[in-house]
């Protein structure tokens, strides 16, 4: 029983980081993969479901090449609902390697519209159906992605230098300089950060650009973000400095700069890796839920956050759930991220390789 629980935790941790793997790997190509530029609306096509895929030609009844049927939505005014048909006739091959489309820059270098699949217009492929603006979700999502994803190691950038600095300082020093440090910490901690967060991001300037707006969320974060990993490094560097090669390394005349940097703190290293692990996931969610309250990534700008705010009414729960995808995709993460976690502790750690 032990051993088939042992391969099941082996199976989910490996498995964690493929799919993180893959993930970021789709979205780093997001202009490529997705079909749309994640801001063209086609307003006519709004809320549309996800696109059918038809496999078989309707004269012969024999398998043919992916197809599309154009789509047209009418209001039903006996109902008040919209309704979405087919239009039968004519039908639009799935293509591979095309330019259509607005524009978009390939890695903020290539200026392309060249896109994996697609089809022809007036047709159109909508793989997880379109928003309220009739934009695509799944383009949008794998755009979003770029945010979402990217903003926990820029925040970390920022945090780890911080808490190393503030917690390897007090540690090693101690006395007056370690209680001031710590104490400021504590009181920092004490603060609701859900509060200063809504309260900075609140304040921004509404005429920022996307990238300044991302810059400033993911620095906020770190800003109130490095405080936990200060006092987890206090408390290693505590134990550490009293290890016989740092006392030879003070005898020797060793600076405390390089006894610190060069000595105490790469012995952190592990606990860091393991930190980092479980720390981007702290971030997105901190990034979702900010743009979830409007207060992080504005419209148009896509993030999984303001994508999963469509969702929030109950008839797109009930009627749309393809909105919901974002969602999914963020505990999905989420999860992986934790899982790799658990599985570099458990390689890193020499207490836990034991078990």
């Amino acid at each position: 029983m032990i051993a088939i629980q042992k391969k099941q935790k082996q199976w989910w941790q490996t498995n964690a980081f493929w799919f993180l793997a893959t993930l970021y790997s789709v979205v780093a190509f997001s202009g490529v993969i997705a079909p749309y530029h994640p801001n063209t609306a086609y307003t006519k096509l709004a809320y549309l479901p996800p696109s059918p895929i038809y496999w078989v030609n309707p004269e012969t009844g024999w398998l043919t090449t992916p197809y599309v049927l154009e789509r047209e939505k009418t209001f039903n005014p006996k109902t008040y609902e919209f309704q979405v048909y087919p239009k039968l006739g004519k039908t639009y091959p799935l293509q591979f390697f095309v330019n259509q489309g607005e524009s978009y820059e390939l890695f903020g270098l290539i200026k392309t519209n060249f896109h994996l699949f697609g089809v022809a217009e007036p047709a159109h492929l909508n793989l997880l159906g379109t928003d309220e603006s009739g934009r695509d979700v799944f383009s949008r999502l794998l755009w979003g992605g770029q945010v979402s994803l990217t903003i926990g190691f820029v925040s970390l950038l920022i945090a780890f230098p911080l808490g190393l600095l503030v917690g390897g300082i007090a540690g090693y020093k101690g006395g007056w300089l370690d209680t001031v440090l710590m104490r400021s910490t504590e009181i920092l901690m004490s603060i609701p950060h859900l509060f200063i967060l809504v309260s900075l991001a609140s304040i921004m300037p509404p005429a920022l650009t996307s990238v300044q707006r991302f810059l400033l969320v993911s620095a906020f974060m770190a800003l109130l973000g490095w405080t936990g990993l200060a006092r987890i490094i206090r408390n290693l560097i505590l134990s550490i400095k009293q290890q016989e090669f740092i006392e030879a390394a003070t005898a020797m005349g060793a600076s405390t700069s390089r006894i610190l940097w060069r000595h105490l703190l790469p012995q952190t290293t592990s606990f860091l890796i393991v930190a980092a692990t479980l720390g981007i996931p702290g971030y997105i969610l901190a990034e979702s839920g900010l743009s979830f309250l409007g207060l992080g990534i504005q419209q148009p700008d896509a993030s999984w956050g303001n994508l999963l705010k469509e969702a929030q009414e109950l008839s797109n729960l009930i009627e749309r759930p393809w909105l919901m995808t974002p969602g999914l995709l963020i505990f999905g993460v989420v999860l992986a991220y934790n899982h790799l976690g658990e599985s570099l502790r458990n390689r890193l750690d020499p207490a836990m390789r034991k078990q």
